[in-house]
C-alpha cells in the first residue's frame, strides 16, 4: 500500500501531507458525521498523528462532541480531520479530502444504526449497528 499521502481542501487554501500507511479505514454514518459532511457518510482513514503534517494554510476546528475535535478549511468548508480524546495519538482523516481518494477504501461501516432509511448498503463491507470492537 503506498505510504505517502497528500490532500486538502475543495478551495486549495489548506493542504497536508501523511507520511505513513493508515492504521483502518472505514464510513461512518453515525449523526455527527453526516451533519458534518452533509451526506449519507463519511469514509475516513486513521493515521498515527506523528505521520500528519500541514504543508499549506491552518483549517479551523471545533468540538462536534465534548471529546471529539473536528477540522475544516475556514474558508470552504471541507471536512479534514477528527480526533478522538481518547485517541491522542491518532487522527481520523477524510478520504475524500485525499488528492487520491481511490488510494484508500473503507473496510467497515459504523454506526450504521444512525443511517437514513433510503441509504443502502451493498458493498458487502462489515457493517456495525455501533462503533467497532476494536480500532
Amino acid at each position: 500500500m503506498k505510504t505517502v499521502f497528500e490532500g486538502g481542501c475543495l478551495c486549495g487554501a489548506v493542504r497536508y501531507r501523511l507520511t505513513g500507511p493508515p492504521v483502518i479505514a472505514g464510513s461512518c454514518h453515525c449523526r455527527t458525521c453526516r451533519k458534518a459532511s452533509s451526506a449519507p457518510e463519511l469514509p475516513f482513514a486513521q493515521f498515527p498523528s506523528a505521520v500528519f503534517t500541514l504543508t499549506k494554510g491552518y483549517p479551523a476546528t471545533y468540538r462536534s462532541s465534548a471529546p471529539v475535535t473536528r477540522s475544516f478549511c475556514r474558508h470552504c468548508g471541507s471536512p479534514l480531520t477528527y480526533r478522538h480524546d481518547a485517541k491522542p495519538d491518532f487522527l481520523d482523516v477524510m478520504i475524500c479530502s485525499l488528492d487520491d481518494p481511490d488510494a484508500i477504501a473503507p473496510t467497515f461501516h459504523v454506526w450504521t444504526s444512525h443511517k437514513p432509511r433510503w441509504a443502502m448498503i451493498a458493498d458487502g463491507l462489515p457493517a456495525h449497528e455501533t462503533t467497532r470492537e476494536t480500532a
